[in-house]
């Protein structure tokens, strides 16, 4: 089972997105999940490299199930159409994909690969405290968003920002749009044929190594902040 064989599993479960299809392609589904256990153990070890605490990551700590929970949501279909991979060596309570602290998230969807970091629609006030971090160290902030090599990698992936000021911040600031995401996430995306290169273990390693500063600026807000960890609703 290659990456391509993944991707294109994926392809017709989004057109065939019922548990009568699923089921009939169980065992392919099973060879999907033994390549991506394979491939999130490979990430794991390599991330060690320069994320010692990462060796005690199994894969089940850092990919998510592909049921979906449609209890609440008017999208009843069953079943993901992506994977998705969290691999965080960092957490007060746990690490992985339950981490309270930002990682590295691989995302595998035909047509939307990417690899993510930041904070991801954190609760109300932990997201105060990362403003606050941002405007307090802006100059730090911007040194990270502005280096070469991560501003030709990442690009912002802010979702739903404010249109006015946060409370509590100068409106007039001059860098206040950076405070009004309700997200502080990245990503660089990469082609469905990239990913299924040989070299896709090695692109995503450089890319992780790249953002990890970018996820320290926040992370040191959250290890300031220990409390706020518990205020994270787990997902």
């Amino acid at each position: 089972m290659t990456m391509k064989d993944t991707l294109n599993f994926l392809k017709e479960l989004s057109a065939n997105n019922n548990r009568e299809w699923f089921n009939a392609h169980k065992e392919e589904y099973l060879k999907v999940k033994a390549n991506i256990d394979a491939f999130t153990a490979t990430l794991i070890s390599r991330i060690a490299e320069f994320e010692p605490d990462a060796s005690r990551l199994s894969p089940s700590d850092c990919h998510y199930r592909i049921y979906r929970d449609t209890r609440f949501s008017a999208d009843k279909t069953p079943y993901k159409t992506h994977i998705g991979i969290y691999i965080n060596p960092r957490g007060i309570y746990t690490g992985g994909k339950k981490s309270e602290f930002c990682g590295y998230y691989i995302h595998i969807e035909p047509g939307e690969c990417m690899v993510c970091g930041g904070a991801w629609y954190p609760p109300a006030p932990l997201l105060k405290e990362y403003r606050s971090e941002i405007y307090n160290n802006i100059e730090e902030y911007l040194e990270i968003m502005d280096n070469p090599e991560f501003s030709s990698h990442f690009k912002p992936y802010w979702t739903e920002p404010l249109k006015t000021a946060p409370k509590g911040f100068p409106k007039d600031w001059e860098h206040i749009d950076l405070l009004k995401p309700r997200s502080f996430t990245v990503a660089s995306h990469i082609s469905d044929r990239d990913f299924c290169s040989k070299g896709i273990v090695d692109r995503i390693i450089s890319l992780c190594k790249i953002l990890k500063p970018y996820d320290d600026f926040f992370n040191f807000t959250l290890e300031e902040h220990p409390e706020l960890a518990s205020c994270r609703p787990r997902r």
